[in-house]
């Protein structure tokens, strides 16, 4: 995803969480597994977010690029962010189908 695109899609993806009850813990957080697009937390469970862009099918969808060993990433990262692995975690996807001009967006829960 271009630098700009991804920004984007980011702040999409958030404001939508945001609008739905979910609290901002952190953003683009780096860790030796990855990196978390965004750290929420709702309802007392921490959410892991991975935001997936494409602007057409050209190249696979959103969910496509969710690869099964991208999602085992995503749980090390969470596990490794938050330093213990007795909390609740879900990890949750938003897939952004289209381009600023005309996009809609997809909420998904990561089966591990």
């Amino acid at each position: 995803m271009g630098a700009l695109r991804g920004r984007w899609a980011e702040e999409v993806a958030c404001r939508y969480l945001l609008e739905r009850g979910y609290r901002l813990l952190g953003r683009n957080r780096r860790t030796p597994f990855g990196e978390v697009d965004l750290l929420m937390e709702k309802d007392g469970v921490y959410v892991v977010v991975e935001v997936k862009q494409r602007a057409t099918p050209a190249f696979g969808t959103p969910l496509e690029a969710l690869t099964p060993k991208k999602v085992r990433r995503l749980l090390k990262s969470a596990l490794f962010l938050l330093g213990r692995d007795d909390l609740p975690v879900r990890l949750e996807a938003v897939l952004v189908h289209g381009s600023p001009k005309a996009f809609r967006l997809e909420h998904r829960v990561l089966e591990v």
